[in-house]
């Protein structure tokens, strides 16, 4: 199985926060390609603007329709293997359509704080073989305006 990184620094401009989410990064399958499955089974999320103590929300949802933002090439972590058929999309302009009471992660963190959350063997978020079904990492803060950064680690099976 072919694992696989993308960040919201791979491309596009990072978009401000505010008090209602903003997606910083989505990975989909798509029927553009052949339609696989993938694992997300790492998370990274953290600021890159001028620290402060506010708080930040943090998110992964699942998606159905793709909003506007910029297609990322999701970087191999084995340089073996082949080229990701998982969709990669950072900092979008418009949202995508993310399903309600869908959240699979969530939590606060300082904006001081950088996190890392890794899944359990057998407990990774799945992302089905479905055209647009996918999984958004999105943010939002009451009191913090500046740019947040996020990653995702997957496996596609």
């Amino acid at each position: 199985m072919a694992k696989y990184e993308a960040n919201n620094a791979l491309g596009g401009t990072q978009q401000s926060l505010s008090s209602t989410y903003k997606t910083l990064l989505s990975l989909n399958a798509s029927s553009a390609t052949a339609l696989r499955r993938a694992k997300v089974y790492d998370v990274l999320i953290g600021t890159n603007g001028t620290p402060a103590d506010n708080y930040m929300e943090w998110d992964v949802s699942a998606m159905t329709a793709a909003g506007t933002g910029t297609g990322v090439t999701p970087n191999k972590l084995d340089p073996a293997d082949g080229a990701a058929l998982t969709v990669a999309t950072a900092n979008y302009t418009a949202e995508p359509t993310v399903t309600a009471s869908s959240s699979l992660f969530y939590i606060g963190v300082n904006q001081r704080a950088s996190y890392r959350w890794v899944a359990a063997p057998g407990s990774e978020l799945v992302i089905p073989a479905t055209n647009l079904a996918g999984l958004v990492l999105r943010a939002r803060s009451g009191g913090y305006t500046g740019t947040a950064t996020g990653a995702m680690l997957f496996e596609e099976q």
